[in-house]
């Protein structure tokens, strides 16, 4: 269907939203509400076996409440959802926030597993998380990966997905066009992609992962003033003994030059036909994006068969659930209505 891009289109979404999360889309700004202080740990953490990982996660929220899953990005953690979390638990949503594989405590649970960064690896996780915790269906959302392993889990397994929320839009990737080039100055933002080619940039990244992550925050979120703390906070995930195994190998698995795992071979089969999401989907993008720029949804558009919201949010970066976690909010809140 058609996105829904125009500003009046937006604004009629906007007012049908509620409280101060519906401002943050009509008033064009994100408004600060009370929340839970930034500096705030997502704490305490649960673990549970899920297919090949045990994962670590946060929970929030009453047991029986509708299910969210926030998943993050690279190179964040869970805390890019620290003012979401209690939000959605305040309304009475179940919201579990793991950590992706390779980050933070999460651990493979057989040393000879692939440490593999796949977009059918992500994808097959969240469903295995949902089996591990007796969840049949749930809300998904995430940036950067998250973003990623969420498209994939809605795309492949809808019957267990109530709907979708994902930042830049359809993150299911074409590696058919892997090696077709870009725009040059969109390639400018992608050096750490074509850095991680190479042993250097291997070396580069196990020596120095807190300083590359701390430059791809700056670049990618130009006018978020985060502070040392709460960037601190994300970069102890990346000590994750597999962290450096699994971005290399997403890295160079979305180029051709890394082989999958053949556990997942026939998942990366259905998603070279780029497969469609029919679930209802909030998209979202910030206008200050630094290394993918917002767009009218347009393009994506054929993707999306389900009913699909756009939004471009103002003044944010590419980290939107942390830099305006009131247009997060809101949009989980959307896509549960169907």
């Amino acid at each position: 269907m058609p996105d829904s891009v125009d500003r009046k289109r937006r604004l009629i979404v906007a007012a049908a939203l509620s409280g101060l999360a519906g401002k943050a889309f009509a008033q064009g700004s994100p408004e600060k509400s009370a929340r839970a202080a930034s500096s705030a740990p997502l704490e305490p953490l649960r673990r549970v076996d899920a297919g090949v990982l045990n994962v670590a996660f946060h929970e929030a929220g009453p047991a029986d409440g509708p299910p969210v899953i926030l998943l993050h990005g690279f190179p964040y953690d869970i805390h890019s959802f620290v003012d979401v979390a209690p939000q959605l638990a305040s309304q009475r949503c179940r919201v579990i926030v793991p950590y992706l594989r390779g980050f933070g405590d999460t651990r493979f649970r057989d040393a000879s597993t692939l440490r593999s960064g796949e977009q059918a690896a992500l994808g097959a996780d969240v469903i295995a998380l949902l089996e591990a915790l007796g969840i049949r269906r749930a809300v998904l959302a995430g940036h950067n990966w998250g973003g990623r392993a969420a498209c994939v889990a809605a795309a492949l397994w809808p019957e267990r997905c109530v709907g979708l929320v994902t930042v830049n839009s359809y993150l299911i990737q074409d590696l058919s066009r892997a090696m077709t080039p870009i725009e040059p100055s969109y390639e400018v933002a992608l050096w750490y992609e074509y850095y991680f080619q190479i042993e250097r940039g291997r070396a580069g990244l196990a020596a120095n992962r807190r300083e590359i992550a701390r430059i791809l925050w700056e670049d990618w979120s130009p006018d978020w003033d985060f502070d040392d703390e709460t960037f601190d906070r994300s970069a102890a995930a990346h000590d994750n003994p597999d962290y450096v195994a699994v971005v290399i190998h997403s890295y160079r698995h979305r180029f051709g030059l890394a082989q999958g795992d053949p556990q997942y071979a026939d998942l990366q089969r259905r998603l070279a036909a780029m497969p469609a999401i029919s679930v209802p989907a909030v998209t979202l993008d910030g206008d200050s994006d630094g290394v993918l720029p917002a767009s009218d949804g347009r393009a994506s558009a054929s993707k999306f068969t389900g009913r699909r919201i756009h939004h471009i949010v103002p003044g944010v970066g590419h980290n939107v659930p942390q830099e305006a976690p009131e247009v997060l909010v809101a949009a989980v809140m959307e896509v549960m209505k169907g």
